[in-house]
C-alpha cells in the first residue's frame, strides 16, 4: 500500500517556490539571447513607434515642369513649398520625364504649368495646372493634395493687384488638375494586399529555415551532417531548395487572393514580378539559415527571427509612409530586402513597371543575398572547425 507524503510536502512552500524563481533567473541571465531580447524589445519598440510612426509625412519629392517660366507659376510653385509637404527636386526636362520618375517612385508629385498659363490667367480663362500623385498608398498623399485646396486660395494673393484685382475673388482665377495615378479610388487593399506578399513571406521563409539546423542540432544529426564531405556552399542551398518551393506556393496563393477576392490590378509583368521573388525568397532563406549557424536552439532562432521582423514591419513602409519616417529610419529601412521587395511588387502590379523600372531595387535584395550567404558559410565552415 502507497504511503501518503509527508505533511511539509502537501502544503504550499515560498521557499520552495522562491528556490525555482531563483533557478528560472538563473538561467535567464545564463542565455545572453533572450536576456538580450527582454531589454532590447521594449526599448526597439519605444524608439521606433516614437519615431517611425507618422500618418502626416511632410516634404514629399515633388518635381515642377514649368513650361510658363513666369511670375504668377513662380507665386504658385513658392505657395506650394510652403504648405510643407512638397519639397522640391531638380526639374526634370519634360512632362514625359516626370511621368518616368512618378513610376519609378522617384518623386511624389509632378506638378506641369502648360505654357501661356499666365496669359490666360490675365485673360480671366481659368487656366489649368496639373498635379500628378503617386496615390498607391493613400495615406502618404491624402494630406497634401486636401491641403492644395488652400493654395489655390491664396497663391496669387500678393500679384492679383491693381488691375488684376478683379480677378481675386471667387471663382479662383486658376484650376488645379488633381490626379490620383495608379490607385484613382484610395482603395487601401490595393497598397496593402500586395505588401502583405512581402510580408508573410518574410515571416515564413526566415522562421522555416532558421529551424533547419537547429533542428537537426537538437535531434542529433546535425553531427552526422559534418562528418559528410559536402561543401558548406552545397548545404546551404541543400537546405533551402524545398523551401523556395513552398515560397512560390505561398506567393500564388496571396497572388491569386489579390487577384480575385480583393480585385487588385495586375498592370505589369507577372514573370518579371516572378524573377523577382525567387531573388527574395533567396534572400530569406539565406538569412535564416545564417540564423540556424548562430542560433544554440529552436527557441533562440524564433526569438532572432522576431527581432529581425519586428523593425521591419515598421521600416519597410509596409505599415505607415516609408516617406515620413525621418531620414535616420528611412536609411535603416533601405537595408531590409522587404523594403525594396515591397516597391518592386507595388511597381509591377499597379503601375506596370518593367525590368529597368525596378533594378535599382533589385541589386539591394542581390547583396544582401550575398551578405548573409557568406555569414551563413563562415559559420558552418567555423563549425567545422
Amino acid at each position: 500500500m502507497r504511503a501518503d507524503p509527508p505533511a511539509s510536502r502537501t502544503r504550499f512552500s515560498f521557499a520552495r517556490s522562491y528556490a525555482i524563481a531563483l533557478k528560472e533567473f538563473v538561467q535567464m541571465r545564463r542565455d545572453r539571447l533572450t536576456f538580450a531580447m527582454i531589454v532590447g524589445i521594449p526599448i526597439v519598440q519605444v524608439l521606433l513607434f516614437g519615431f517611425v510612426i507618422n500618418s502626416d509625412p511632410k516634404s514629399l519629392p515633388t518635381a515642377v515642369v514649368d513650361y510658363d517660366r513666369t511670375e504668377f507659376t513662380r507665386s504658385i510653385a513658392s505657395a506650394l513649398a510652403n504648405t510643407g509637404y512638397f519639397a522640391f527636386v531638380p526639374a526634370p526636362a519634360s512632362a514625359a520625364a516626370a511621368d518616368e520618375m512618378l513610376a519609378r517612385g522617384e518623386i511624389q508629385f509632378a506638378i506641369v504649368f502648360p505654357a501661356g498659363f499666365s496669359r490666360e490667367l490675365v485673360r480671366g480663362a481659368r487656366p489649368s495646372a496639373l498635379v500628378a500623385a503617386d496615390a498607391t498608398d493613400p495615406s502618404a498623399t491624402g494630406n497634401a493634395l486636401a491641403a492644395l485646396s488652400q493654395v489655390s486660395t491664396v497663391a496669387l494673393a500678393h500679384d492679383l493687384t491693381g488691375p488684376l484685382s478683379a480677378l481675386a475673388p471667387s471663382p479662383l482665377p486658376f484650376t488645379l488638375d488633381i490626379q490620383r495615378r495608379y490607385n484613382p479610388e484610395g482603395v487601401t487593399e490595393y497598397n496593402i494586399v500586395p505588401g502583405l506578399l512581402a510580408v508573410i513571406l518574410q515571416l515564413t521563409m526566415v522562421m522555416m529555415t532558421a529551424f533547419a539546423v537547429t533542428r537537426e542540432r537538437e535531434r542529433g544529426t546535425y553531427e552526422g551532417l559534418l562528418a559528410t564531405p559536402v561543401l558548406p556552399l552545397e548545404v546551404m542551398v541543400g537546405k533551402i531548395s524545398p523551401y523556395i518551393v513552398v515560397g512560390l506556393i505561398q506567393s500564388v496563393i496571396i497572388l491569386l487572393a489579390a487577384r480575385y477576392l480583393f480585385n487588385v490590378p495586375m498592370v505589369g509583368s507577372l514573370l518579371l514580378l516572378g524573377a523577382t521573388m525567387m531573388l527574395y525568397i533567396a534572400a530569406l532563406l539565406g538569412l535564416g539559415f545564417a540564423i540556424s549557424t548562430l542560433a544554440a536552439n529552436q527557441l533562440q532562432a524564433m526569438q532572432m527571427t522576431f527581432f529581425f521582423f519586428l523593425p521591419t514591419m515598421l521600416l519597410s513602409g509596409f505599415m505607415f509612409p516609408f516617406r515620413g519616417m525621418p531620414l535616420w529610419a528611412q536609411a535603416l529601412g533601405e537595408i531590409f530586402p522587404a523594403t525594396h521587395f515591397l516597391r518592386i511588387v507595388r511597381g509591377i502590379l499597379l503601375k506596370g513597371n518593367n525590368a529597368a523600372d525596378v533594378a535599382a531595387h533589385v541589386w539591394p535584395i542581390a547583396l544582401f543575398l550575398v551578405a548573409v550567404g557568406s555569414v551563413a558559410m563562415w559559420r558552418y565552415r567555423q563549425t567545422l572547425d
